[in-house]
């Protein structure tokens, strides 16, 4: 005959470690779940760096064939107002015909220059812009995904 006092303190201890073992499962597959999370998060913010980095190498490169573009022209132009002026010098016939084209040359030239100037440097920072926006932008996402 088996003792009851036995048979409560092994049905406890039974009851017990399947308690334990339930506890212990659930601790366990919480920590698979906040495993998975993190590789899940860390799997977002390295395809978002591929992105940024791709994104942010396309946008230098457009900008820097728009950037190329502008100097062509504006070589192009510049030689095309130098030969324009050079007819014009030509075609002068007397010392103050050649002073008043050369005041006109240089204060067209000067506001030319300043203008040219002006959209070269846009251009260069739209360019700076287009290849560091991607990234700023993964930063900040990155920095907002560490802080949650």
């Amino acid at each position: 005959m088996i003792n009851p006092t036995a048979e409560r303190i092994a049905k406890s201890n039974a009851e017990a470690l399947t308690k334990s073992g339930d506890a212990t499962e659930m601790i366990a597959k919480g920590m698979v779940d906040a495993l998975t999370d993190r590789g899940n998060a860390a799997e977002r913010i390295a395809k978002g760096n591929v992105d940024a980095l791709t994104s942010s190498g396309n946008g230098a490169i457009a900008a820097l064939q728009e950037l190329t573009k502008a100097y062509q022209d504006l070589a192009t132009k510049n030689v095309q107002n130098l030969t324009a002026a050079f007819q014009a010098f030509s075609a002068v016939k007397d010392p103050a015909g050649f002073i008043e084209l050369q005041q006109r040359l240089i204060t067209d030239g000067i506001e030319t220059a300043i203008s040219d100037s002006r959209h070269i440097a846009e251009l260069t920072a739209a360019m700076f812009t287009a290849s560091f926006e991607p990234m700023k932008k993964q930063i900040e996402a990155v920095q907002m995904t560490a802080r949650d």
